[in-house]
């Protein structure tokens, strides 16, 4: 038993001295990379050391590595980036997103999707966001960033309404603060019939050195015109989420008798304002998406409005979300860009969503399952999809975090391995 124990010792040992000598800490074999930004679409070998992309080439020897993953058949993309999200998660029953119990802890939803990175949509504000980082942003895997509320409360219940916690300066000032991870202003839920919180959002934007606003707009009855919105009050670069929601209390963008995208919405896309998905419980509806789509009017960012209610709905999870772009006739490549490089971009953190040599090691290695797939809407509208992507893998700052199927060899990298590279 003894003389057992010293050989598989003895083996464990000299498998680390190897592991310390090898070049790499992970390669990608044979996947079909799908880089937009950088133009890659092809089957390539992906390697990281130290945890950043260090090569994306034709054939990389996979001794040099510790651990090296079989990608054929699949699909390598960078990490996917959800930009609308719901995080601030706590034990208050009346708080709701706001260290309350309707949003999520990230990590148990992101990795299994492909996400390394989220932007957490408005639940805290500039009073309450460093509670939002100590307890989350600050205990997660995941990397989580930040649109905090014009309000100061954040995403409760009842405190939306209060025109006079919409504070632009003290807004700006957190963001300022804590500008590694606050990436903009969020504007949600409003029913006055007035533009306070958006010119407050917009306001906070510019003194913080022009940082973007995520408008969720709508719930004064009549709606407030969208064109108003677009063309008088935000900048080239402000995000429009919920865009292709059809609720009461919000301006559709696609017009319900003509089924035409109304002219100044291609007018605003030529402005620079983007569109974003924010899928939700009720901010999706096929009735505008697919109108919309025929026309060629695609979304910038694939989000998904991820909470406890929207998970179990019709949205899921941020993978059936743009799986169902793929069924309305946006291509692999542009559904791949819209949660990665366009997302980046629309959060100025254009280091992010690419596999850049040298940018942080995120990565998603996505199957496109055919079969025969319902993919519906909170109204009940389906389509019948033949295609649907799920995640096989996910490396988060160069470590493998999610490995469904056991694709990597080793499965589990020795750990001294790890802290050598």
């Amino acid at each position: 038993m003894k003389n057992k124990l010293f050989i598989l010792l003895a083996g464990f040992g000299l498998f680390c001295q190897a592991a310390r000598a090898q070049t790499y800490s992970i390669v990608i074999k044979s996947g079909h990379v799908i880089d937009p930004k950088n133009n890659i679409d092809g089957v390539m070998d992906v390697a990281i050391k130290d945890g950043k992309i260090a090569q994306v080439a034709k054939n990389i020897d996979s001794k040099q590595a510790v651990q090296v993953v079989n990608a054929k058949g699949l699909y390598v993309t960078p990490g996917l980036i959800d930009i609308h999200t719901h995080n601030f998660f706590g034990t208050q029953p009346d708080h709701q997103y706001e260290n309350g119990n309707l949003a999520l802890p990230p990590d148990g939803f992101t990795f299994r999707n492909g996400v390394t990175t989220v932007v957490d949509a408005g639940s805290s504000g500039w009073r309450t966001f460093p509670t939002f980082k100590a307890q989350t942003i600050d205990q997660s895997q995941t990397r989580v960033l930040a649109f905090i509320n014009i309000v100061g409360e954040g995403m409760r219940a009842g405190y939306e309404q209060n025109a006079n916690d919409m504070d632009a300066k003290m807004s700006a000032m957190v963001a300022r603060q804590y500008k590694n991870n606050v990436v903009g202003f969020k504007v949600a839920h409003y029913e006055g019939h007035e533009w306070t919180p958006v010119d407050r959002a917009v306001e906070a934007g510019k003194l913080a050195g022009n940082l973007p606003v995520m408008i969720d707009f709508g719930g004064s009855n009549p709606p407030l015109p969208i064109e108003e919105l677009f063309m008088q009050h935000l900048r080239s670069g402000d995000i429009f989420t919920h865009c292709f929601g059809q609720v009461n209390g919000r301006e559709p963008i696609v017009d319900i008798q003509t089924k035409k995208v109304k002219p100044y919405v291609w007018e605003a896309r030529k402005k620079g304002i983007y569109f974003d998905v924010g899928y939700g419980g009720i901010s999706f509806a096929y009735a505008q998406a697919i109108p919309a789509t025929k026309e060629g009017f695609y979304p910038n960012s694939i989000s998904t409005d991820i909470h406890t209610g929207s998970m179990n709905n019709a949205m899921k999870d941020m993978l059936t979300t743009m799986s169902k772009f793929l069924a309305l006739g946006m291509d692999l490549k542009s559904v791949i860009q819209a949660s990665t490089a366009n997302p980046a971009k629309e959060i100025k953190h254009e280091e992010l969503g690419n596999l850049s040599v040298g940018a942080d090691a995120d990565v998603a290695v996505l199957n496109v399952r055919d079969g025969k797939f319902g993919l519906f809407d909170y109204t009940g509208y389906k389509l019948e999809a033949k295609h649907k992507l799920e995640c096989e893998l996910t490396i988060r700052a160069g470590r493998i975090v999610y490995d469904l199927n056991g694709i990597a060899d080793p499965v589990y990298a020795p750990q001294k391995a790890v802290n050598d590279h």
